[in-house]
């Protein structure tokens, strides 16, 4: 065996490639361009996968263009993502299981995203801390369309500083040049690295660690999440100063800087990965709030033709995996949302018994008196009003929406701050 093949073949291994299915598997998505799903892949691998891992080792392995998916943003335009084949996405798990260990111990103790043990929590106590020791202003640069614009040649170069297997670099430069796959045309990528593969966010992590090392040679105070990061200042003045040397610095990695949403601002106007700072409280930001009612709205939508107990289903999904990322927010507006919900939830039942007959009949097995029934069946007052009636709420109380299966955000957030009760 080639000695300088010893990453690649580790890569290869059965015990490294077993977690990364399992991986793979438990991250869903959709198929690549060449239609494979995650059902299918394990039958159609036991016909292939002997003929790629020579490929692989041999190096005449090329990985198949990624298929170009828009993801609709709520507040207008689209995030683009790309997604590899279910086989390129094996294989590239399997590259970063054997990566990360060797890397990740050099990073910077103030880079948090897709690391272990670190999260998205982990940077927004950081800049608390930030708070509490005296800063009064965050320096807030945007680095423009960031996956985008990776200078291939600068991240290979840090790479191979840090990676001595050159078959393992020339796989990961072949998937950095795969090209993208958008409306049947191929188009080239001779830049940037394409978001919805696994290697992307720990290849970020690589070339922005020289930004790290130049904030922490300067001394200043920040926190990084992937390509969103931070800094604190104590006045507006040196907020100002530092914004000029780091986007001075951001040139060298031939980063652009998106100048409208780059700023220097107060702290408790400052929004960072869908929390806003309010003091040393926290609230979710405007557009993570927008993003969950357009998402509450579509889940509680009438002309969803699906069963209730599907919908409190689906509900329970969403709401329960974002109140536990926004578990840090203060308690007064999660018991405000709660309202919210609830209000929406009755509503939509309203509009499902559209005639009066209806809304009377079904008020009044829910034990509401039937002067108050009758009252809703035949008011001509919005919806969304007579959700927030007495008789809306005494029939479908806040118990009674419990028992069909709706989710308190209140009682999540108890669970997620006081896991030990």
């Amino acid at each position: 065996m080639n000695m300088e093949q010893t990453l690649l073949n580790d890569i290869l291994l059965p015990t490294n490639l077993h977690p990364a299915w399992k991986h793979v598997r438990q991250n869903k998505g959709s198929a690549g361009i060449d239609g494979i799903t995650l059902d299918a892949y394990p039958d159609w691998a036991k016909a292939h996968w002997a003929n790629i891992r020579r490929g692989l080792l041999a190096g005449y392995y090329c990985p198949q263009p990624v298929r170009r998916v828009e993801i609709p943003k709520p507040n207008g335009g689209v995030r683009l993502l790309g997604i590899p084949t279910v086989n390129d996405r094996l294989i590239q798990q399997a590259i970063v299981q054997r990566l990360q260990p060797l890397v990740d111990p050099s990073f910077s103790e103030h880079s948090y995203g897709f690391r272990p043990h670190r999260s998205a929590h982990h940077a927004i106590r950081a800049v608390q801390g930030f708070i509490r020791r005296g800063d009064r202003y965050a320096v807030d640069i945007d680095l423009s369309k960031f996956f985008d614009n990776v200078d291939h040649d600068l991240l290979m170069h840090r790479l191979g500083k840090r990676v001595n297997d050159p078959h393992v670099l020339t796989l990961i430069g072949k998937y950095l040049r795969a090209g993208v796959s958008h409306h049947g045309n191929i188009e080239a990528t001779p830049r940037g690295v394409p978001q919805g593969g696994p290697l992307s966010p720990l290849l970020a992590n690589i070339l922005l660690d020289d930004l790290d090392r130049f904030l922490e040679r300067k001394g200043y105070r920040f926190a990084r999440y992937a390509d969103d990061f931070v800094i604190g200042a104590k006045t507006l003045a040196e907020g100002q100063r530092i914004k000029t040397e780091v986007e001075t610095f951001l040139q060298t990695l031939k980063l652009p800087v998106n100048a409208d949403k780059s700023s220097v601002l107060p702290m408790n106007e400052l929004c960072f990965l869908g929390y806003q700072f309010r003091g040393l409280h926290l609230i979710w930001s405007p557009a993570s709030l927008a993003a969950f009612k357009h998402r509450i709205r579509q889940l509680t939508n009438r002309s969803w033709g699906v069963s209730w107990e599907y919908r409190y289903r689906k509900l329970k999904e969403y709401l329960t995996g974002w109140m536990n990322y926004f578990a840090l927010v203060i308690f007064d507006p999660v018991e405000r949302l709660d309202y919210w919900i609830r209000r929406r939830i009755r509503m939509c039942y309203l509009k499902q018994w559209r005639k009066p007959r209806t809304r009377i009949r079904n008020l009044i097995k829910l034990g509401v008196p039937e002067r108050l029934a009758v009252s809703i069946g035949l008011s001509s007052k919005g919806y969304y009003r007579l959700a927030k009636t007495k008789a809306m709420q005494m029939g479908l109380s806040n118990r009674w929406l419990k028992e069909q299966g709706l989710v308190s955000l209140k009682d999540q957030w108890v669970k997620c701050r006081y896991p030990n009760g």
